[in-house]
């Protein structure tokens, strides 16, 4: 506690009908008083007791005789919790008088001192009761927002998962597939699919910074620039290139996507692609070797203002499936804290070539739980299929 900060004080609700004992309480505690420790209010039975509860919420404990009339401390020991639960209760009880003592203990008292009172003791008492109470507020502050951010996470999980197609293009040329695990901690991967003109179709896999609704958020706008960008631009670099410029307008919360944005042509069967700071695109031959797209050398976007993504093309095989997946798939951890990593992800096609879109997708996601086990990941695991097949 610095020189100019005041003691927290705690207003202690003292119910006796001894006439005697609250000038003897308040002489007794003076110095506490006079420092701003205690503050001590009084009732004279259980119902001025429960009365004053009930007006007054800032009382933080009680401390109360046994017999009195109209209402005694044992009675009024069940009745706190009607009134303010949250409320410790020590009992004052006549030296020797343990089967009262245990009815009041087991009725919810926290403790107890006995007559005559030993002031000395009533303060270490006090003290102790306040030190649990404490606790049991910042317990309670804890779960609350631990409520708060359960709540949180599942809009943004609900969030995440409303904005995913879930219906893919399965036809002569091509057939597509896409799928996500959401990790414990809900962040912002996305994948969409994109019609667009002359047959070809706009396929797009992201991650944003950040965890939660913040991420869900950027997530959800985000994918809505890209549609629009989509619609009007001339190929993938030119698309990301305006999401970038305006994700960077109004970015106070400065976070940032990374994103692969590729058009494939089903006529040609030419891939074009550009890489805004995300890993690149593994294709996956008939024959079960891969090769991993080239860069394209761009930034996440919302980073840079003013950038100007590069575009690059590939050509597939009638039998190539393009792989496109987020960091969650690569970085997945497992019990000795390896990562999956890139070379596991090709060794699993390499000894075993995917099927169609939906088997590879589906074996990423297997790949990563069989190699993660029990131990819990912290990112999204997505992935995005192409398959081209004639």
């Amino acid at each position: 506690m610095t020189m100019t900060e005041s003691p927290q004080k705690h207003k202690i609700l003292v119910v006796d009908d001894e006439p005697d004992l609250e000038p003897l309480m308040l002489q007794r505690m003076r110095r506490y008083i006079r420092t701003g420790v205690y503050e001590f209010v009084f009732a004279h039975d259980g119902v001025e007791a429960l009365e004053a509860l009930d007006a007054d919420e800032s009382i933080d404990m009680v401390l109360s005789d046994i017999n009195m009339p109209k209402m005694d401390g044992l009675t009024l020991l069940e009745r706190i919790p009607d009134v303010s639960p949250d409320i410790r209760a020590v009992i004052i009880s006549a030296y020797g008088d343990m089967k009262n003592i245990r009815i009041a203990m087991n009725r919810g008292a926290f403790d107890f001192v006995t007559k005559p009172v030993d002031f000395d003791d009533l303060k270490f008492t006090i003290d102790r009761t306040l030190q649990h109470i404490r606790e049991w507020k910042e317990a309670l502050s804890a779960r609350d927002k631990l409520v708060v951010l359960q709540n949180e996470l599942n809009v943004a999980s609900m969030m995440q998962q409303s904005i995913l197609p879930n219906k893919f293009a399965r036809n002569d040329d091509y057939k597509l597939f896409g799928t996500m695990q959401p990790a414990r901690n809900v962040g912002g991967d996305f994948f969409d699919v994109i019609g667009l003109a002359d047959g070809k179709v706009g396929l797009a896999i992201a991650d944003v910074s950040g965890k939660g609704v913040p991420a869900a958020l950027f997530m959800m706008s985000s994918r809505t620039l890209l549609k629009g960008a989509a619609m009007r631009a001339n190929g993938p670099g030119e698309a990301l290139t305006e999401v970038n410029d305006v994700l960077n307008e109004d970015n106070d919360a400065c976070m940032f996507v990374t994103m692969i944005y590729a058009v494939y042509d089903p006529d040609t069967g030419v891939l074009t692609y550009a890489d805004g700071g995300h890993d690149p695109p593994l294709v996956v031959h008939a024959d079960g070797s891969s090769t991993q797209l080239p860069v394209t050398d761009g930034l996440a976007l919302g980073v840079l203002p003013g950038f100007d993504f590069l575009q690059d093309s590939y050509e597939l095989s009638p039998g190539d499936t393009v792989v496109l997946y987020t960091d969650g798939v690569t970085e997945a951890i497992n019990a000795e804290e390896e990562q999956l990593g890139l070379t596991r992800l090709r060794e699993a096609f390499a000894a075993n070539p995917p099927g169609d879109a939906e088997d590879a997708g589906h074996r990423v996601i297997d790949l990563v739980n069989e190699f993660a086990g029990d131990v819990p990941q912290f990112d999204d695991t997505t992935c995005l299929v192409l398959r081209r097949e004639n």
